[in-house]
């Protein structure tokens, strides 16, 4: 009976799993520029990355050799939670003198424990699902797309719910809502069926056990320029989760404008984005098997110069908000065709014996390095053209940020030659 009921039980720790993360994710920098850090927000969003470069590879080898994933997870989401519920706290007993460095701190450590536990989750699915019988290829993605579901729920919760008359993404409540749920996931990860822990039989070197192997595919000068540009491309990613709602917020100091939509519910808007996401995932078998791994790639880098490019014009009020809606529409196509098919493009092209290495490699190029650079870098550039200028401008840095994606995209299209598959 336990068996039967599998999926349904993976299907909420999905959703719960990235409902933690959409509860401040796109929000998070409006809040700040709020309570007057907008010059910090680069740093809030470029941690994710930094710690993404080694929190995952860590929590995975004590799961793999020590503890049980779902206990793993469960510490993981456990301390996450009391972290970023404590930032919150701080941020409402601080009132209007909020600090930098308490906050920083405080939310600093939640994102070291939150960032493993999104491969710690797909880790306790694919036991669980092959504990009860079932094909994790088959039936892993269906309960996967409830996680973005989660996601968007929980952005949209953050968008219209008010207290104190507030609304949540223009508050420290985000934060405290992403803890109190990472505190219940917490405790429901201890219901997961056990997943089982292999001890190493014999002893690695700290090469092989940091997956560190992969990187000989930098020999091979293809997967060399892959590689790059995937952590050129890494920079795009989370540019618009710093900013966007920043941006849309910012248009509220014109009365003409202030009660729009996309003003007072650009959490929502931004929600559209999400929504795509979750559509454009079934095109990519179709769009890789029919123009292969450099074309699908050109596509993403292409959509990252419209995704940027549209919010550069847009307006939140008729008819320019089309643009931002059409903008969330492309962004689907920007993140999944360059981060689900340069996943596969890393597994069909990899021998079985360092596929997961580089897989990580991937991973910590793109979400790692590229993220964490492109983060402080596109802080760098708002700040100069927006936050610190005597004539802000908006669509200036949007319009440069667009620039640097059609110089990639030009660069990719000219030096990557797609290589023969590989076989195993």
């Amino acid at each position: 009976m336990r068996n039967n009921h599998i999926s349904a039980r993976l299907i909420l720790m999905n959703f719960l799993e990235f409902a933690v993360w959409g509860a401040y994710l796109t929000s998070l920098g409006r809040y700040l520029g709020n309570i007057g850090l907008s010059n910090e927000i680069k740093w809030f969003f470029a941690m994710q990355g930094i710690v993404s470069i080694f929190m995952p590879a860590l929590m995975g080898i004590v799961a793999d050799r020590y503890m049980q994933a779902q206990k793993v997870l469960s510490l993981c989401h456990g301390l996450a939670g009391v972290f970023m519920a404590g930032a919150g706290f701080y941020c409402m007993s601080a009132g209007d003198s909020v600090q930098f460095a308490p906050l920083f701190a405080l939310y600093s450590l939640s994102v070291a424990f939150f960032m493993p536990t999104i491969a710690l989750t797909n880790s306790v699915a694919y036991s669980a699902l092959e504990g009860a019988g079932k094909d994790p290829v088959k039936a892993f993605p269906p309960i996967r797309v409830f996680g973005t579901i989660g996601f968007i729920c929980s952005m949209l919760l953050t968008n219209w719910l008010k207290i104190d008359g507030v609304a949540m993404q223009d508050s420290y409540t985000q934060l405290i809502q992403s803890g109190a749920m990472s505190i219940v996931l917490c405790l429901y990860a201890l219901t997961m069926p056990s997943c089982p822990v292999k001890p190493a039989t014999e002893s690695k070197s700290i090469v092989d056990s940091l997956g560190l192997k992969a990187f000989t595919l930098f020999r091979d000068r293809q997967f060399a320029i892959f590689f790059i540009f995937s952590m050129m491309l890494g920079a795009s990613l989370q540019i618009t989760n710093g900013y966007a709602n920043t941006f849309l917020g910012s248009f509220g100091s014109d009365p003409a404008l202030a009660d729009t939509f996309a003003v007072k519910n650009s959490n929502a808007l931004l929600a559209i984005s999400q929504t795509s996401e979750t559509l454009c995932i079934l095109l990519i078998p179709i769009f890789m098997k029919r123009f292969g791994i450099k074309k699908v790639m050109l596509i993403a880098m292409f959509a990252w110069v419209l995704r940027f490019g549209l919010f550069g014009l847009g307006q939140p009020d008729m008819p320019g908000v089309l643009l931002f809606i059409l903008s969330c529409i492309v962004y689907g196509v920007a993140f999944d065709f360059f981060n689900i098919s340069g996943s596969l493009y890393v597994n069909e092209n990899t021998s079985t014996d360092i596929r997961s290495s580089a897989q990580g490699l991937f991973m910590l190029m793109t979400n790692g390095l590229g993220a964490s650079i492109g983060t402080l870098a596109a802080g760098a550039v708002v700040e100069s053209v927006v936050f610190n200028a005597a004539e802000p401008s908006w669509s200036t840095a949007w319009y440069i940020f667009a620039a640097y994606a059609l110089v990639v995209a030009i660069l990719f299209m000219i030096l990557f030659k797609e290589p023969a598959k590989k076989t195993a």
